[in-house]
């Protein structure tokens, strides 16, 4: 059996092509975004974006200053989600406390708030500009 076989084994989603991976594909991504609906942060996160991105087409100026606003606020939900991937994954090993779990998770924890440093420091500068001529 070649390793394209034994992948199609162990996970169907690996023999489907087309349009039906594309369809399946998109249903794990709805499942991804539940499960992080489950997620205070990223709830919080997500009713923040609900206002902020339809306000990032009333302070942008340009398709380029709309896109930076409402890119930040979807890179910090995005980073949410990967950070709670990484949480969950590290949490399926062991409850144990281990210096390498710790470590991952923690720069989890560092790139979401890097995001959101990244994120406020761009709404800030569109504020200023927008705000104060």
């Amino acid at each position: 059996m070649t390793d394209f076989q034994d992948n199609a084994d162990v996970n169907p989603q690996k023999s489907r092509s087309g349009f039906n991976r594309m369809w399946h594909a998109m249903g794990y991504s709805m499942e991804g975004l539940r499960a992080g609906w489950k997620e205070t942060a990223f709830r919080q996160e997500a009713i923040a974006a609900i206002v902020l991105l339809p306000l990032s087409l009333w302070i942008g100026r340009s398709w380029v200053e709309i896109a930076l606003l409402a890119g930040s606020v979807l890179i910090v939900m995005i980073v949410e989600l990967l950070n709670t991937g990484i949480e969950t994954a590290i949490d399926r090993i062991g409850p144990e406390w281990h210096d390498l779990s710790k470590r991952a998770k923690d720069m989890g924890s560092a790139a979401v708030l890097l995001s959101l440093l990244l994120c406020i420091g761009i709404w800030l500068a569109a504020l200023w500009e927008r705000l104060l001529p």
